[in-house]
């Protein structure tokens, strides 16, 4: 039985007039722009950019259009255009088997589909040369299921297209393909699936780098590329998701809960009435008389061995004064920014410290809370058993195992970042971490003290601690300090 295909716009593309003059309005990062003109159009290739904003049709119904109401010779013109259209990735396909829908192909960047389109081609004409009874395949590793606007996609970061399973027959064979099958062996195992089906579902899948062939001796071919095998499916997904060139997702500020949700303020309420005050030291003095910079650049280093002097209330609150404190707010429309000594995606700061205080002249041990703006310590608890846990895991962390007399944990109010970016509000999360790590280091090391990142942490632990919803603040971050031993 032939195929047949369906073409039709990306979902958030829309025909409107616009100053006597029709457009395409965008809303989508493959393209750059947020209309394009169709100035001049013809009624025949409106009416095809029409059927494309609905439910679509084939290049032969589209071409009929155009035929009918302007004649043969607009359809070079209309072809060149869907072909601008295709290139662009603003077309996708839906691919029929037996009369009904089997997968519609999204493109998430401009041009994959006519790759797609012409390897399919190739396939279905030659039939059984890829997809072959000899050969046995599997569900790439990569490969996921997800549900958005009521529909389940199949994606991969390996892949620059998505594909929406259109009904029962794609789920049936995806069950399947967690384990080596023959294209024959699926024809077998399967009810109610027609030959045909099986066959342009895995041509589907292989175009779009979501199957993978298993060699004789049960190697599957993917796993032999030794780049892509040192990589852990979310590491890749989420490398996949935070750079730009596979996804469509913006990148930039959208303000996307403006109206819905209020932000939250640039600075955390305090959390108790049990603080203390810290000593703040004298910055302009500092600048004259302190280390020059290419030293302390050049001395930085992970001090992992402890000294037997604790680190005093003075050394504390003078690392935490210029690593962290806030130094103004600033306020803009509907926007609480902030300005610290270490700089943030956006200026959001969603970063929160908290210091678990093991051993420290003058500061009861403990779990606090920092309040960067009246530069106190907030007492969240004592040292409970979720306290000790948390140093215990961080000495576990560190390569030496011992405990740190002060650790530093930076949690994020998730909210604080994400109300304003969207796709990427996570990766700046980490990338803000990693300033405040180096600013901490520049300044422990200034101070002759014992500074050390901590390769991971329990943010469950952590909220359970502290008393936290794990999805509105939770740790993404923990940072030792101690005396340097003499």
């Amino acid at each position: 039985m032939s195929e047949t295909t369906i073409l039709s716009f990306l979902p958030n593309i829309s025909l409107a007039q616009q100053n006597q003059e029709w457009v395409l309005h965008c809303q989508t990062a493959t393209y750059s722009k947020n209309t394009l003109s169709l100035a001049n159009c013809s009624q025949g290739i409106l009416k095809a950019w029409q059927a494309l904003c609905g439910d679509g049709g084939t290049r032969e119904q589209l071409s009929s259009l155009v035929q009918e109401t302007d004649g043969f010779s607009k359809l070079p013109e209309f072809y060149y255009y869907l072909e601008q259209f295709e290139r662009l990735g603003l077309i996708c396909q839906t691919f029929c088997a037996d009369g009904t829908p089997l997968v519609k192909v999204v493109p998430l960047v401009p041009a994959p589909i006519f790759k797609i389109q012409v390897k399919i081609q190739v396939k279905i004409q030659a039939k059984i040369q890829e997809v072959s009874p000899q050969y046995s395949y599997v569900l790439s590793r990569f490969a996921y299921l997800h549900r958005h606007n009521n529909q389940i996609i199949l994606e991969s970061p390996l892949s620059k297209v998505q594909l929406v399973i259109a009904d029962w027959r794609g789920g049936a064979i995806l069950a399947e393909l967690n384990q080596p099958y023959s294209y024959s062996q699926l024809c077998q195992k399967i009810s109610g699936i027609s030959a045909n089906v099986v066959q342009q579902f895995l041509n589907l899948l292989d175009t779009a780098k979501m199957l993978s062939e298993v060699e004789t001796g049960g190697e599957i071919a993917e796993d032999q590329q030794n780049a892509l095998v040192q990589w852990e499916f979310h590491d890749l997904l989420f490398h996949s998701k935070v750079r730009t060139g596979r996804h469509r997702q913006p990148t930039e500020r959208t303000y996307r809960f403006l109206g819905k949700i209020p932000p939250l303020p640039a600075i955390k309420s305090q959390v108790t009435d049990s603080v203390i005050s810290l000593y703040r030291p004298d910055i302009e003095a500092l600048k004259k008389d302190d280390l020059p910079f290419t030293l302390v650049l050049e001395e930085r280093k992970s001090i992992r061995d402890y000294g037997d002097q604790v680190i005093s209330e003075r050394q504390l609150g003078e690392f935490l004064y210029r690593s962290l404190r806030v130094r103004n707010i600033l306020k803009i429309d509907t926007q609480e920014l902030s300005n610290r000594p270490y700089p943030n995606a956006g200026a959001c700061y969603e970063l929160e410290v908290y210091t678990i205080i093991n051993s420290c002249d003058h500061i009861p041990s403990g779990l606090y809370h920092y309040n960067p703006q009246e530069h106190q310590l907030s007492l969240v608890s004592p040292k409970t058993s979720q306290v000790e846990a948390l140093l215990v895991e961080a000495a576990q962390n560190n390569h030496h195992e011992q405990t740190p007399q002060v650790l530093i944990i930076l949690a994020a109010r998730f909210s604080r970042i994400s109300w304003y970016y969207e796709s990427i509000a996570y990766a700046n999360i980490l990338k803000n971490v990693g300033t405040v790590f180096q600013t901490m280091y520049l300044v422990a090391t200034s101070l002759d003290l014992a500074p050390c990142a901590i390769g991971c942490g329990n943010a469950d632990l952590f909220a359970t601690a502290v008393g936290t919803d794990y999805y509105a603040e939770s740790s993404v971050g923990e940072f030792a300090l101690c005396t340097k031993p003499s």
